[in-house]
């Protein structure tokens, strides 16, 4: 089996770009036909200002809900956080239908298909980038991307055109590429958080000098103090 080439538009319900994560998908339509099963859409307004990227949906958590990092841990420590720095709205209860909304900013992944183990092959992420390019594309106001973890700083240095080696993985950095400034986190895995590889005041910390930024690139350069 090979993988095809995606289009930068979305994926439909039942994409077959990648056909281990389609396999696997339909391994768990049957198994649990009630949950969502199917490439995760991009959950956030287009004109928001910052793109927050994480590797693929979880297995219970995404791809049993369809919309990105719903109802599990890793959820519950970015929409926390997300509430706390007025990036969302609304009461985070696990679910797609909590009410919850994002303001100014939206969420995607690398991958839009569950992988087995949580662990897609390099030629899985290379298959989806487009979708990642096109997530991109589609937001005119972007100024702003945060990339969780290392695989998905990578692909996401690729979607803007450069390559890892250039642009470094490193918590609580950032670099500027062209107009965009990426920033770089752990994820927010209960792994990271459990070994405290990552707090969630290494979290915050990282938030706060994405909305910094944010607010001083909302003034423009004659509006910044000297």
């Amino acid at each position: 089996m090979t993988l095809r080439e995606a289009p930068a538009t979305g994926p439909d319900a039942n994409c077959q770009f990648c056909p281990r994560l389609a396999e696997f998908r339909h391994e768990w339509q049957a198994r649990e036909p009630g949950w969502f099963n199917a490439p995760v859409p991009s959950f956030g307004p287009l004109n928001a200002r910052l793109l927050i990227v994480g590797l693929a949906p979880g297995l219970r958590g995404a791809n049993r809900t369809g919309r990105p990092f719903t109802g599990d841990y890793a959820g519950d420590l970015l929409y926390e956080t997300l509430l706390t720095f007025g990036l969302a709205r609304g009461v985070y209860a696990a679910s797609p239908d909590d009410g919850l909304e994002l303001v100014g900013s939206r969420i995607t992944n690398g991958v839009r298909c569950v992988p087995p183990e949580n662990k897609p092959t390099g030629a899985e992420i290379v298959a989806c980038r487009p979708f990642l390019t096109g997530a991109m594309a589609e937001m005119p106001n972007l100024r702003a991307i945060l990339a969780l973890g290392r695989i998905a700083h990578d692909t996401t240095v690729r979607a803007l055109g450069l390559t890892p080696s250039r642009v470094t993985f490193r918590h609580g950095g950032h670099h500027d590429i062209s107009n965009i400034r990426l920033y770089d986190s752990y994820h927010c895995s209960r792994y990271n958080t459990s070994t405290r590889v990552l707090t969630p005041d290494m979290f915050r910390a990282v938030f706060s000098d994405i909305c910094t930024y944010l607010e001083g690139s909302e003034r423009g350069p004659a509006d910044r103090p000297n």
